[in-house]
């Protein structure tokens, strides 16, 4: 087995000299955490080498000496780069994913070109991935691979990770290749996010755009189920706790302290970029300085801003804007010995920033929307047994872990400004408490713990996946079963109707069977050999009526009811009167949801759903499951929750129940049972040992086989029995 790794940039540094290529290893905190997977695996990456050149002798040279680090290069040109990266990557999706709708740019040459690309990435990926092999994709440059490798590797299991956010599904659907971008996603067996939030998003966005079924963390396919889960990444966290006290950080720690003198040092740190919220963080600090002058010449913010993407106008024009409100605050407050903004718009080295960490007593990360914010961990683990205040946005995918720092509205230049005076009165043991938390949070949940985590369930999922394949009726499965079938002398084949004979419609009277089906029954009820039992919840009055001469045998409300031999009988003597609770809740649950309805049978009492919006049919179901369990808990019914329908009926009967009831009167040595609802499980489980039972669309644990799609069916009942 092999773990191939496939992210937009090898983790590389490539320079040229007069005797070729240098290749240095570049360790970022996804390179960490991805090299230290515990594994006896041979780990491959995938990536842009992050050179360019249109010389094919270069491109070998480059190619041989990166395969040789197990890394396979993925060489783009100019305007794949412009296009791709630059263009529909992080001038389309990222804009997307942080919520800055307005500056989202459409083009068609960069949709062509991230297709484009992310094939690339494929061809070069397919030649050396086996079925036993792991395939993780790494974030938002890739988002079509998945789906293009599972097509050429359909067995290979393949992991997804998103490093940024994922917007709400009303900022997504605006996206025009949203269809695409999310069946790209779909050929992963596990996706990962950040944080649930993240992950609440994706799943309504799929069921939204792309109507499948999501059942909690599970996306149901065709051939297998994909997981969503988060995994909130951390970093390396005994190198940043450890790195203060290396000779040339306290060296550097002690030139910075001495240059920035003994005032209170705020940190920032940041990639040059909108979503960072620089420029809502300056203004906080302004009206800090402007309503608290007790604080000059006291307090000092260091600014750091790492360059990124400044010839790009957008980019070009917002440092500007930092220049001119750092210079306009500086000008302003400055006094002989004091600058009240420190700013450095430059990369700082490892040891350089680890000193920085090390002198600032207060750090200030506020961005307007982040996938995680790993400077607020690296901070914290670097503080030691130093105390330091972390001023956090609740924007970031930190804030979901690191509930002791201060909590703040990024847009909010009031509650920066209080969070500021909070940090500079907060007694020292308070601020050891909570420093004390995060770090035994942080130390934890290491970027080391993220990766194994991650590919560790990847690995579940695989198996999972490989039983659901095994379980779906193919040549193999049918030849098995027809083989039981053709050798039985006595036959029991228990149907459920809709959403197994029949596809399910939009209203339930208009589920009438075809004359399909109702010539297939003739033929199976013509073997004397065969008693087939239609085990349904609809009412028995339907049932006779759609199947009116045919000698088929019935089980009417889940077993309430009953047809033996041409004759009905009850399990319940008296009709049921519906107390009015109940049915003044449902009523009002129908009032509350569009195009939902009541079907009120003998025995039961069915909510019906399907014609309602995901979100809204979701929660009017739970609402009214919840009203709905202390009456029906005074009254001993039972509620059940079933596909798109919520059922009140008696507890005592059910489709399992009607099974037993039927193998306790007569021997069947062949026995079938095929359905494709919750209510369905029990017919599954009061099967004998040696009984066959089919799921119709979603894997269940309970059946021994699976047929994925309802239009499946009755072209298997047709094999079966010729």
């Amino acid at each position: 087995m092999k773990i191939i790794l496939i992210a937009n940039r090898l983790p590389v540094k490539i320079e040229r000299n007069e005797s070729g290529f240098v290749i240095e290893r570049s360790e970022g905190g996804l390179a960490t955490g991805l090299g230290s997977l515990e594994t006896k695996a041979e780990k491959y990456w995938v990536g842009w080498p992050g050179i360019h050149t249109d010389d094919e002798a270069e491109k070998r040279e480059i190619t041989e000496k990166l395969h040789e680090l197990n890394f396979h290069p993925v060489f783009l040109s100019d305007e794949q780069i412009e296009n791709y990266y630059e263009g529909y990557s992080n001038s389309t999706i990222w804009p997307l994913c942080h919520y800055f709708f307005s500056f989202i740019e459409y083009k068609a040459e960069y949709w062509e070109a991230y297709r484009e690309v992310n094939t690339l990435f494929s061809r070069e990926a397919l030649p050396f991935i086996e079925n036993d092999d792991i395939v993780w994709v790494q974030d938002y440059q890739l988002m079509l691979l998945p789906r293009m490798i599972r097509e050429q590797k359909p067995v290979t299991s393949i992991g997804y990770f998103h490093h940024i956010p994922f917007p709400s599904y009303e900022l997504f659907r605006v996206l025009p290749e949203r269809e695409e971008v999310l069946e790209g996603l779909l050929g992963a067996d596990l996706i990962g996010f950040h944080t649930h939030d993240y992950m609440r998003h994706f799943i309504s966005a799929i069921y939204r755009v792309l109507g499948l079924n999501c059942n909690l963390d599970e996306i149901t396919l065709k051939e297998r189920i994909v997981h969503v889960d988060a995994f909130p990444m951390g970093i390396n966290y005994e190198q940043y706790h450890n790195a203060p006290a290396l000779p040339e950080v306290r060296e550097k720690a002690t030139l910075l302290k001495e240059k920035l003198g003994d005032k209170t040092v705020i940190l920032s740190v940041d990639r040059l970029d909108y979503s960072k919220g620089i420029l809502h963080r300056i203004d906080g600090f302004d009206q800090f300085l402007q309503n608290n002058p007790a604080y000059h010449e006291k307090v000092s913010l260091a600014m750091i801003v790492v360059p990124s993407r400044d010839n790009v106008e957008m980019y070009a024009e917002l440092k500007n804007k930092i220049d001119q409100a750092i210079g306009e605050i500086n000008g302003k407050y400055s006094k002989l010995g004091w600058n009240p903004i420190y700013y450095f718009y430059r990369s700082f080295s490892f040891e350089e920033l680890i000193a920085m960490y090390d002198i600032a007593d207060i750090a200030l990360v506020t961005p307007l929307r982040d996938g995680m914010n790993l400077v607020a961990k690296e901070y914290l683990a670097a503080k030691g047994n130093h105390t330091g205040v972390l001023i956090l946005s609740e924007m970031a995918g930190a804030a979901i872990e690191l509930q002791d720092a201060l909590i703040i509205n990024p847009n909010d230049k009031n509650e920066i400004e209080q969070a500021i005076v909070q940090a500079l009165t907060m007694p020292e043991a308070e601020k050891r408490e909570r420093m004390t938390k995060m770090q035994k949070q942080i130390s934890s949940h290491t970027v080391k713990r993220w990766a194994n985590d991650f590919v560790q369930e990847l690995q579940g999922i695989k198996g999972q996946n490989r039983e659901i394949l095994q379980k779906v009726v193919g040549k193999r499965q049918l030849t098995q079963i027809k083989s039981a079938y053709d050798e039985a002398s006595s036959r029991l084949i228990l149907l459920d109707y809709d959403g197994t004979l029949s596809p399910f419609v939009r209203m339930p009277e208009d589920a009438v069977p075809s004359e399909k089906l109702l010539e297939l029954l003739r033929r199976i009820t013509a073997d004397q050999r065969n008693k087939v039992v239609i085990n349904s919840g609809r009412d028995h009055q339907t049932l006779d009526k759609w199947f009116a001469g045919l000698p088929l045998d019935f089980a009417a409300e889940h077993g309430v009811f009953y047809k033996d031999d041409g004759r009905w009988h009850r399990n319940i003597l008296e009709k049921i009167v519906w107390d009015e609770e109940i049915l003044d809740i449902i009523r009002h649950a129908i009032e509350k949801t569009p195009r939902s309805h009541m079907e009120q049978k003998d025995a039961a009492l069915v909510w019906h759903y399907r014609n309602v919006d995901v979100w809204l049919a979701e929660l009017r179901a739970q609402q009214l499951v919840n009203a709905l369990i202390g009456p029906c808990a005074r009254l001993n019914l039972q509620i059940v929750p079933g596909n798109k329908i919520v059922e009140i009926k008696p507890p005592d009967f059910n489709k399992g129940s009607e099974v037993l009831r039927r193998l306790e009167k007569d021997p069947y040595d062949f026995v079938l049972a095929i359905g494709d609802d919750t209510t369905d499980e029990d017919m599954f489980r009061a099967l004998p040992a040696d009984g066959i039972s089919i799921k119709v669309g979603n894997f269940s644990p309970a059946a021994k086989y699976r047929i994925p799609l309802q239009s499946s069916v009755i072209p298997f009942l047709i094999k079966l029995i010729q």
